[in-house]
């Protein structure tokens, strides 16, 4: 129409509303001023046009691949896209708790973690007598062994190694003689009896009354500061014990028990009040050890942590926790050995739940059981309603969270992404596992678990 006028087409543009409020004016001014002929403009005009050009934009969005069909498609996939972002309360609460529980646990062991004796050069270490049960099979042994003895130099070494296990017993005659070094050969264990803990009791008896009795693992090794952080531990408790890290592993079975160790062991022994030590590293006083009978009362338990922690709270003593690391390298050989070692472990945490009172089991379930199920939640959720974001945020603040307090606490981070995501998956099923597969392999043998003072080799 415009152009069989003669006008040119119109390159600007203005709203419906401006375009009326303009040619009501015009109008005003026309009639006021009386003003030859009509207004440029007229509000009728305004609406006649309005009307022819509503009309042949619905024609032209009628017709497909048109500029507006292709506008009014953009802005259908927008609103699907929004709608797609919307995610469902028992996802968003998942995963909003996930986050919650961690966040709230890694505060409150950073604050103990602040309140534990600090990592410093031992005083009077030629009081300490560090006592090694050494049991061979783990290529990295003899480095171990080694390390500790440069480490620690000045302290007194007690090896323990079983009259039957010749490698360990080539391995120390190839460390060859030291200083401040006794190495006993220990006798197999009667039935019925824990081998270490049988190993233990002569090495205490020979120890003297002001000594410092460390039983240290013989796959850790234990920084001079960090046992400084034990004899200081000692100045506030009866018992202080260590807490583990592991050194990067050399395949992914490996990594998946450091991931599982590395992820966990601060805001597991942080958090709450002992109720078991670290059975890797712990220290007491000669003198205290034998008040409460020593390890002889023991010597039916399957489980050394667990039992001299009962004895030392049950005679009304304390356990202090510090937070220096103690380093831990395991080869594990497989499939078959990684699940076996998990399998243990979590038997060994099923009894310790079995001894603890409703009160303390519910806790230890709320903080250190719920949130691998709340990760698999979240994982499960955001696959089925396609939804990544949640899955996103979780990983993320995981991957955040876990390397600012292992960068706070053991100097560097030590979180594998994909691997410590596998880790802590599977954790429900060891769990699961432990509690209803009761033989476990340990050391040299083979036992059947029924509780923890009763247990019985499987010939």
């Amino acid at each position: 129409m415009i152009a069989r006028l003669g006008f040119d087409p119109p390159s600007r543009e203005v709203s419906l509303t401006t375009a009326m409020r303009a040619a009501g004016v015009l109008e005003r001014a026309w009639r006021v001023l009386h003003l030859p002929g009509e207004p440029p403009i007229t509000p009728y005009g305004v609406g006649v046009l309005s009307s022819v050009q509503d009309v042949r934009a619905r024609q032209d969005a009628a017709r497909p691949g048109s500029a507006a069909d292709l506008r009014r498609r953009g802005r259908g996939r927008l609103r699907g896209v929004a709608a797609g972002a919307t995610v469902s309360r028992p996802l968003s609460a998942a995963a909003a708790g996930y986050l919650g529980l961690q966040g709230a646990k890694a505060v409150v062991t950073l604050r103990n973690a602040g309140r534990a004796p600090a990592a410093t050069e031992p005083t009077d270490i030629a009081r300490v007598v560090v006592v090694q049960p050494i049991l061979s099979g783990d290529p990295g042994l003899e480095d171990a062994l080694r390390d500790n003895l440069l480490s620690l130099d000045g302290a007194r070494f007690c090896w323990l190694v079983d009259e039957d296990d010749a490698e360990a017993q080539h391995i120390v005659q190839r460390i060859g003689p030291v200083d401040r070094l006794e190495v006993r050969l220990c006798p197999p264990a009667p039935e019925g009896v824990n081998p270490k803990l049988a190993s233990l009791q002569p090495a205490l008896e020979d120890a003297g009354d002001d000594e410092v009795f460390l039983v240290l693992d013989d796959d850790t090794r234990l920084p001079r500061a960090s046992l400084g952080a034990l004899l200081g531990g000692l100045e506030r408790a009866t018992l202080a014990t260590g807490l583990p890290a592991y050194l990067p592993g050399r395949d992914v079975w490996a990594q998946l028990v450091e991931q599982f160790v590395d992820n966990n062991a601060a805001m597991t022994y942080l958090t709450m009040a002992p109720v078991t030590i670290n059975g890797m590293t712990w220290a007491m006083r000669v003198r205290d050890l034998r008040a409460i009978g020593g390890f002889t009362p023991l010597l039916r338990h399957l489980t050394d942590d667990l039992a001299v922690a009962g004895a030392v709270l049950g005679s009304g003593g304390t356990i202090c926790q510090t937070a220096s690391p103690q380093w831990l390298t395991t080869t594990v050989e497989g499939p078959g050995h990684y699940a076996r070692l998990m399998h243990r472990w979590m038997l060994f945490a099923n009894l310790l739940l079995r001894r603890q009172p409703m009160r303390t089991v519910a806790a230890i379930s709320l903080l250190h059981g719920i949130h691998p199920n709340l990760l698999a939640v979240v994982l499960a959720g955001s696959v089925r309603e396609r939804r990544l974001l949640p899955l996103v945020a979780v990983l993320g603040g995981r991957a955040l969270l876990l390397r600012h307090l292992q960068r706070r606490i053991y100097g560097r981070p030590l979180h594998r992404p994909a691997v410590s995501l596998a880790s802590g998956l599977v954790q429900p099923l060891h769990l699961g596992h432990g509690a209803v597969q009761r033989t476990i392999r340990w050391r040299t043998r083979t036992y059947r678990v029924r509780a923890d003072d009763d247990f019985e080799a499987v010939r």
